[in-house]
Formats: C-alpha cells, sequence, structure tokens
C-alpha cells in the first residue's frame, strides 16, 4: 500500500494532482486550509483510492507541522507533494515589498516545504524508493532574468527551488525535484491561463509516480529539465 502526501489539495492543481493519483493501492493524505472545499477534494476522490485522511493544519508554523504528523501516524510515507503555496494581492513591486507580504510568502512557499520534509523524512525513509516534489514556478528561474511580476512570490519559489537543491544532495538516495506545472487556470493563475488544472497537474503527477528513481536535483517542465 503507497501513501502519498499532497499538501494544498483543496481545490486547482492539489485537487487536479489527488484525482489522478488516487488508485485501490493507494491512500491519499490531502492537506488544505479551506475545510469544506477540503472535504469536497476527499468527496471526489475517496471511491478511487484505498482511503483518505484529511488534514486541516497551518504548515508554516512548526507546531502546524507537528500536529498534522500526529494525525497522519508513523505508517511509512512513499511520496510527499509540497504543492501549498499563496501569491498575496499586496505582492506587486519589489519596491514596495514589506515585511509582513514578504514573511507571509516565505513562509508558506519556502519554510513550509522544507519544514514538511524534515519532519516527515523517518516516514518518507520506510520507502524503498522515497520521493519528493515541490511546485515550483517559472517565475522563480534565475536563468532568464526577472520581469517586475509578483516579485515576492517569485523570489519564494528561487528559494523553493534552492531547497529542493539542497535536500537532494543531502539524500542521494531519494529523488527530490521542482515542477513548474506552467500557467495553469487557477484562483492563482487567472482565467486567462493558458493550461487547465489537469494539464498543470500532469509534471507533478509523473515525477511523483512513474520518472526515473535516479533523477534527482532537478528542475521540470513537461518531462524536461528546466534552467533553475
Amino acid at each position: 500500500m503507497k501513501r502519498i502526501l499532497i499538501t494544498g489539495a483543496s481545490r486547482g492543481i492539489g485537487r487536479a494532482i489527488a484525482a489522478k493519483l488516487a488508485a485501490p493501492d493507494v491512500t491519499l493524505l490531502l492537506h488544505g486550509r479551506d475545510t469544506v472545499a477540503l472535504a469536497e477534494t476527499c468527496e471526489a476522490v475517496g471511491s478511487s483510492c484505498a482511503g483518505v485522511v484529511k488534514l486541516i493544519h497551518d504548515l508554516a508554523t512548526e507546531k502546524g507541522v507537528t500536529n498534522l504528523i500526529a494525525q497522519v501516524g508513523d505508517e511509512p510515507l512513499h511520496v510527499l507533494i509540497n504543492n501549498a503555496g499563496i501569491l498575496l494581492d499586496e505582492d506587486k513591486s519589489a519596491l514596495r515589498i514589506t515585511p509582513k507580504i514578504f514573511d507571509a510568502t516565505l513562509r508558506t512557499n519556502t519554510l513550509g516545504p522544507l519544514l514538511v520534509a524534515e519532519a516527515f523524512l523517518p516516514f518518507l525513509e520506510k520507502s524503498d524508493a522515497p520521493r519528493i516534489v515541490n511546485v515550483s514556478s517559472g517565475g522563480g528561474q534565475l536563468a532568464d532574468g526577472a520581469d517586475g511580476w509578483a516579485p515576492a512570490y517569485c523570489i519564494s519559489k528561487t528559494a523553493l527551488n534552492g531547497v529542493t537543491s539542497q535536500l537532494a544532495a543531502a539524500l542521494p538516495k531519494f529523488a527530490i525535484n521542482s515542477v513548474c506545472p506552467g500557467w495553469v487556470r487557477t484562483d492563482m493563475g487567472g482565467s486567462s491561463a493558458t493550461r487547465s488544472v489537469e494539464e498543470g497537474a500532469s509534471g507533478i503527477v509523473w515525477l511523483a509516480a512513474d520518472a526515473p528513481q535516479n533523477e534527482t536535483g532537478k528542475f521540470w517542465r513537461d518531462r524536461k529539465v528546466i534552467p533553475w
């Protein structure tokens, strides 16, 4: 029986990931902060998999992560998908980022995934082929330079890519990767985005379930490695 933890599974890409990974031999551990929306995700995928565990916690704090572990238990964890993320409306200009905006964004988008990965390390190590997938963004790439859009969000994803690289170096037996889902039609991406949530989830699901285990420490889009 495989256990997969997906953060940010209430809606959008997270819900699509859950739907694609639901299977009779899989238990899904689904995290979200919107109780109603998360319940809808659990109901939608529950009949397709071995079991669903609903998790409502703030993963940007050590207490929230500790509470999450207490609810999940100590069985092996095979895949961790760090999908939860925020983009604040006030995140408009690098010259006007307030400490509050910057702190809130990095806590959720960067520190949260690191805390969860550290906390669940003992359970991932019980798997024969543990995987961590960090959902990043092309906005975090340094290769092409910044364009001024959502600077705090983009910086948080650049830092998340750094977390991926460091974890991959520290855990060579794991498959740990970042992935850009593209511009997706979600509450964050908006209705003009070019990809559906299913298309956005596709590369994430591939890294979680089908990519070679020796592919690690890389940044992906559409199953191809892209520059950091």
